[in-house]
């Protein structure tokens, strides 16, 4: 059974940082595309960030430059640093798979950026 735990988010001021962690089991990691999603009441969730298994990464264009996703095999974990946060990354943010895996989404984290 996959599980994905995340955390580290919280409430920082317009220009602030977070840095999110992610820690999956049931799943052979270090093959797996992951990704960081996002989510807000209305909206369908958002791929934001992709590290792939030769640590290459793809991100969505709202996000480039300002978001790094990165991977740590050994530790079954995945890295998202968000730097200079606008009031629009206010959001639900989980981790998964890339395609998702519709069944085993986390409790995810909450960011919230403040004007």
């Amino acid at each position: 059974q996959v599980q994905l735990v995340e955390s580290g988010g919280g409430l920082v001021p317009t220009g602030g940082s977070l840095r999110l962690s992610c820690v999956a089991s049931g799943l052979t990691f270090n093959i797996e595309a992951m990704g960081w999603y996002r989510q807000t009441p209305g909206k369908q969730r958002e791929l934001v960030a992709t590290v792939y298994s030769g640590h290459t990464t793809n991100y969505v264009e709202s996000v480039k430059g300002r978001f790094f996703i990165s991977r740590d095999n050994a530790k079954n974990m995945v890295i998202l640093q968000m730097n200079n946060l606008k009031p629009e990354d206010t959001a639900d943010y989980y981790c998964n798979k890339v395609p998702p895996l519709v069944k085993s989404w986390g409790q995810g984290t909450q960011v919230t950026v403040s004007l």
